[in-house]
């Protein structure tokens, strides 16, 4: 990541970022803000002249280059900050990780009324638009190795860079996590990740339940998706728990490695990015590891159910029944349904032995998730009206998009079975409600501190866009960790 320095004497001032307000009218140009550190002399007034003779709006993530030659600093970048809001500064941290990503070293001149959650905003952007993905050597890495935040009061703003590059680094393991193609990417080997990530973070406790365990405890929704497999399912159970915690949330991220529909097999564009099916698991996982890291004083158990959904002679059938963790049972018509069943053991398992306060799963569930509400947005899912609001909140402060979905009682009927307790997938209604009532099923007595997202279509994006680079997102942690420190 880039390294993020608070700084009241700038020493690096070859490239120097200016932030510009939004005019005050539609039509007004837009206006530096005076800086909490000096700027060299004349630059302002440029500045001025600069937006107002190129159309510069200053709205948010807007941004232009200009050279100097001769002069200090030889390139000023001026990036638009909108109403300065934590939302404003986060879209200009991403602007300029693309405008200075030819630049050896940044400067950003920070205004003198900034807040720590403009300077939050900032980083978050800095180092989550900065963010590539590449299994082989760069071509073209970026230049920009450093930015240089000056600021009247460094230790003003510690704190909160500190928790901006924690979220950054969450959100980019959990987009690691997920852009690693299944070449690589089963069950044990993601299990082998979150080992190696928990180990330098003291207070985490790992368990990993292998084939054998989850056999012989009953996880039989895992082992059937799990079942068409060379690699074996697994369960990651990861606990951090701060002796002054007063509230218990288990997480729970479906966590399929890879789907290829199993018998119900997908067309092949349907198929491409399956990869990406455990993204739900992987913004648990790394929420938690966060959470830890930032020492909140809050109890987490998260649970990663792992498959690989197979075609093979060992594949669970269309029609099979599945008896899950706790025995409760599953009509299983379409194994392309798969999610939804480990979830359900996983949920299972949660209620009966961890009895938590609250339980929330984040899974990549259906496409019609994105049929309803477009490419950036969760469907959220609760019985629980403060719940559900808190957590919209959460997510929306962090900058990433939810919607609360409805429950709606006359769906439930579409969930019965002639053999089995549930039909896991009935064709009937709304995908994506459905989906959501079949998982309340096995929530027990924790149906009404219950919340369910599903974050198929935000996990992915085609094109850069803001703090978001194309590929995996890593939808989810940073509403989580916004959340999570609610709880404290």
């Amino acid at each position: 990541m880039l390294a993020i320095r608070l700084i009241a004497e700038p020493d690096q001032l070859d490239a120097v970022a200016l932030p510009l307000r939004s005019g005050a009218t539609d039509t007004a140009s837009a206006q530096p803000v005076p800086t909490a550190v000096a700027l060299p002399h004349g630059v302002a007034d440029e500045a001025t002249a600069l937006a107002s003779m190129i159309g510069l709006t200053g709205r948010a993530g807007e941004a232009h280059r200009q050279l100097r030659p001769g002069s200090t600093p030889a390139r000023l970048l001026l990036v638009g900050i909108g109403e300065g809001d934590e939302a404003g500064w986060r879209s200009a941290g991403a602007a300029l990780a693309r405008a200075g990503k030819n630049e050896t070293y940044l400067t950003v001149m920070l205004p003198t009324e900034a807040t720590p959650e403009a300077v939050r905003g900032l980083v978050e952007g800095l180092l989550l638009a900065s963010y590539r993905y590449r299994l082989g050597a760069d071509p073209e890495p970026p230049a920009l190795t450093g930015v240089d935040l000056a600021v009247a009061e460094p230790e003003a703003y510690q704190q909160a860079v500190e928790v901006a590059r924690t979220t950054a680094e969450m959100t980019r393991l959990a987009r690691d996590l997920t852009n690693a193609p299944s070449s690589m990417k089963n069950p044990q080997w993601f299990a082998g990740q979150v080992a190696e990530a928990a180990a330098d973070r003291p207070g985490l406790r790992l368990r990993v339940r292998e084939p054998e365990e989850l056999a012989a405890e009953g996880f039989g929704g895992i082992l059937a998706v799990g079942g068409g497999s060379a690699s074996g399912p697994r369960l990651v159970e990861l606990s951090w728990q701060p002796a002054e915690a007063d509230t218990h949330v288990v997480l729970v991220g479906k966590g399929i490695t890879f789907d290829t529909g199993g018998i119900s097999i997908k067309p092949v564009p349907a198929m491409k990015l399956m990869r990406k099916d455990m993204a739900g698991a992987a913004a648990v996982v790394a929420a938690t590891l966060g959470a830890a890291a930032l020492r909140l004083p809050v109890r987490i158990t998260t649970l990663a159910p792992l498959a690989e959904n197979m075609v093979s002679g060992a594949a669970f059938r269309p029609g099979d029944i599945v008896r899950h963790y706790g025995g409760l049972t599953s009509e299983t018509t379409n194994s392309d349904a798969e999610g939804r069943l480990v979830l359900a053991d996983a949920m299972a398992y949660a209620v009966a032995e961890l009895k938590p306060d609250l339980l929330i799963d984040l899974a990549t569930l259906t496409g019609a998730n994105a049929v309803a509400l477009g490419m950036r947005t969760g469907a959220l899912y609760s019985d629980n009206d403060q719940l559900a609001e808190d957590m919209l909140a959460a997510v929306a402060a962090a900058g990433e998009a939810a919607w609360r979905m409805p429950l709606p009682a006359d769906y439930v009927e579409h969930l019965g079975s002639e053999l089995a307790d549930l039909h896991s997938a009935p064709t009937q209604g709304a995908g994506s409600v459905l989906a959501a009532l079949y998982l309340r099923e096995f929530t027990g007595d924790l149906r009404e501190k219950w919340l369910h997202i599903d974050m198929s279509a935000p996990s992915w994006c085609e094109r850069d866009d803001a703090e978001l680079t194309r590929g995996a997102t890593g939808w989810g942690v940073r509403g989580l960790l916004r959340w999570l420190a609610t709880l404290s």
